[in-house]
């Protein structure tokens, strides 16, 4: 993997495929927090914080509610000087599942685009494989409104959005290597990018491998575990072999995740509203795990911890995880 460093700043970037877009930054400043808002009184002034601390990739979403505070920071650092330009930052947004029709697409990047008052994105994904009834904005949200998905029209419609210069590039997120190959098998542009649940105890080799022969960038959300959140777990906080390993390096449990999902080739976003965290968090990249620790990891148990149960149905394309994640799991 070829890397390059942003001028000032310790994060490498990554030259996406299938676009000319900029190098995106591999490491991500995540905007949600479970319930979806929770947090949006006191975002703006700590994504403000986070552009301070040198953060310059920021991930947002429809759901979430914050692509309005986020666009806000980013107003806000360019009247203070803190960045001298929109370019300077790397902003990625994703199609809720109530949009995902292909009539739909690009309302809703131009809808994403005036929350964030911003021209362009530089990355638009399609948040999960799967289709509700247009309209709500909810989740968890009614197994009646599960509709159909046609991932070929939806991706027609993603590709006019990066036509027209909306989107700098496209991608999707949750998506199994079958469902890759379905968007694959007639795209004219490939995904840049799949964001996706990784972590020590969820590695996606199989997956990661996929992507990385198709030349997708693998994003890794819930690298820490999700803790706090809906479903989120503990596990990978309270891993005692993760333990021994940041003990023995002087680095938080968390640095370790970090850096271990650094040293996999994929892009990792944090979230974290604690100042010294988010410092913490930026401090991966000048040291390295040893080849020993890196087995030590490698070797640990699996277990996803997001399953996605609320997207399953008996009337819907998914009755069982199995194919959802087309027996990733």
């Amino acid at each position: 993997m070829e890397l390059s460093t942003i001028a000032g700043q310790s994060i490498p970037t990554f030259p996406l495929y299938s676009t000319d877009e900029k190098a995106i930054p591999l490491l991500g400043f995540g905007t949600a927090e479970y319930p979806f808002g929770a947090s949006i009184h006191t975002l703006k002034e700590t994504i403000l914080e986070a552009i301070k601390l040198g953060y310059r990739h920021f991930d947002t979403a429809a759901i979430y509610l914050s692509e309005q505070p986020l666009g806000e920071a980013i107003s806000d650092a360019l009247r203070l000087g803190l960045i001298k330009s929109r370019d300077e930052l790397f902003i990625t947004s994703k199609l809720w599942c109530s949009d995902a029709h292909h009539d739909f697409v690009l309302p809703a990047l131009k809808k994403t685009l005036q929350n964030l008052k911003l021209e362009y994105l530089n990355l638009f994904l399609i948040h999960w494989p799967l289709s509700l009834k247009p309209g709500k904005y909810e989740f968890p949200f009614q197994k009646e409104d599960i509709v159909p998905f046609d991932p070929k029209s939806v991706w027609e419609a993603m590709e006019e959005c990066q036509g027209l210069g909306l989107t700098k590039s496209i991608g999707v997120s949750n998506f199994s290597c079958k469902k890759l190959e379905t968007i694959l098998s007639t795209a004219k542009i490939p995904p840049a990018v799949n964001q996706v649940e990784m972590n020590p105890l969820w590695q996606q080799k199989k997956l990661r491998k996929f992507c990385e022969e198709k030349g997708i960038l693998v994003e890794a959300y819930s690298p820490l575990g999700a803790k706090g959140t809906a479903w989120g777990t503990n596990r990978v906080m309270e891993c005692e072999v993760l333990k021994e390993i940041a003990q023995a390096k002087g680095k938080s449990l968390a640095q370790v995740c970090l850096r271990w999902a650094h040293e996999q080739g994929v892009c990792a976003l944090v979230k974290s509203f604690n100042k010294e965290r988010m410092k913490q968090n930026l401090d991966i990249f000048d040291w390295k795990l040893t080849a020993d620790e890196s087995h030590k990891i490698s070797q640990l148990p699996q277990c996803k911890g997001f399953p996605g149960a609320a997207f399953l149905s008996d009337d819907g394309p998914y009755k069982s995880v199995q194919e959802l994640w087309d027996g990733e799991i």
